[in-house]
């Protein structure tokens, strides 16, 4: 089995607020340059043979590989051809993270914490379940005993039909602070056999033992490869996920800013303890007990694991 990871150098990272970043997102909101980008994906192309697999006129096409060009988003060289010189394109990146103004709060009345998708400290699992790093998988499909294998710490990605697994994040908030918000995000859809487009599933956060609240996950996506997905991982199986954001302040609690639960701040304890336990899972009772998938760092759409963050006054 061979593994593709992209490397950090074919990770792009902007700022909003960056003039540069004006000309990514004109570039990326072009139904075309974005057909040019996914063919470009594992492949490097001439011009006419971009015109040629996507239907375009060749001076279309050059107008579109110019602008990409011009936006960093594409890396091109000249080479000798029958006649005269030919464009060389490849695609210069495989993921953009664009990062959102984070508002008034001053960084140094932030904490932000990243959690390994494998570093879970308790778990309680049914099958369909199992783990997979960025290699391979780890200990036996469908038994819930390679939840506790050691090599469980390089899961990339994990899925159950019910039950949870539980993280704890150290408390870094400094002493004599008060807590104004917490936020919980990562990359997370339903577990279905292989995958489905229809498959909801109720899944459930708890802070400190207390229940946030509940999103239903539409779907087990698949159908189209996660941006991160290494390549022994077949077609047929969950791809990605969507990235959903809990947070809890003192009006209540939210996902995706749409409130939930009355649930505050002040209920879930925060000051009191070295750690902050984050439970995740499915009850065996819920209306859709349709699974889950979290993935990591290396798998899915989104470069991140698990992410807490606190903000504090």
């Amino acid at each position: 089995m061979s593994t593709k990871a992209i490397p950090e150098g074919r990770i792009l990272r902007v700022d909003v607020d960056n003039p540069e970043t004006e000309a990514i997102l004109k570039a990326l909101a072009s139904e075309p340059r974005q057909r040019i980008l996914k063919l470009l994906r594992d492949r490097v192309c001439n011009v006419s043979e971009i015109a040629e697999a996507l239907g375009l006129p060749l001076s279309t096409a050059t107008l579109h590989i110019n602008n990409l060009e011009e936006a960093g988003l594409l890396n091109t060289e000249l080479q000798p051809a029958v006649r005269g010189l030919q464009k060389i394109c490849a695609r210069a990146h495989d993921v953009i993270v664009i990062e959102l103004p984070r508002g008034e709060i001053p960084e140094q009345q932030m904490v932000e914490l990243s959690m390994p998708v494998g570093a879970y400290v308790d778990c309680q699992v049914a099958p369909t379940c199992g783990l997979a790093s960025e290699a391979g998988i780890i200990g036996l499909f469908d038994d819930p005993a390679s939840f506790y294998e050691p090599e469980r710490v390089q899961a990339q990605l994990l899925w159950f039909h019910y039950g949870y697994v539980e993280y704890r994040f150290p408390n870094r908030l400094p002493p004599k602070v008060t807590p104004a918000s917490l936020h919980f995000a990562l990359e997370i859809c339903s577990e279905a056999p292989l995958h489905h487009d229809e498959w909801p599933s109720d899944i459930t956060l708890w802070i400190n033992q207390v229940e946030v609240g509940t999103w239903t996950s539409p779907a087990d996506f698949g159908g189209q490869r996660g941006v991160l997905t290494p390549e022994w991982w077949e077609s047929w199986n969950s791809q990605y996920g969507l990235l959903k954001v809990w947070q809890v302040n003192g009006d209540g609690s939210m996902i995706d800013g749409i409130r939930i639960s009355d649930v505050r701040l002040a209920d879930l304890r925060i000051t009191e303890s070295p750690y902050i336990a984050v439970r995740i899972g499915v009850r065996p009772e819920a209306q859709h007990v349709g699974g889950l998938n979290i993935f990591g760092r290396r798998f899915g759409n989104y470069p991140q694991d698990l992410v807490l963050r606190l903000r504090y006054q």
